[in-house]
């Protein structure tokens, strides 16, 4: 049987297998989606949306990135 064919590089372990890697995908997803959305601001379907609710979005990102940095998941 013919295996599937994958058009993206495998994660690197720290994101992919080693311990925390669950919590580090989630910080980096939310940080690139907060990202995201503030570098689109300037456009249209980006424009109609409230700046509070860019702002809670980035505020979610940094929120989540410092739970990750300063309350890791412990393995044992």
């Amino acid at each position: 049987m013919r295996q599937p064919r994958h058009f993206l590089p495998p994660a690197p372990p720290l994101l992919a297998t080693l311990p925390g890697s669950r919590g580090r995908r989630r910080a980096l997803a939310v940080g690139a989606l907060a990202l995201a959305v503030w570098l689109l601001r300037p456009w249209p379907p980006f424009q109609w949306l409230p700046g509070s609710v860019v702002g809670i979005l980035l505020l979610w990102a940094v929120l989540e990135g410092l739970r990750w940095l300063w309350w890791p998941h412990r393995w044992s």
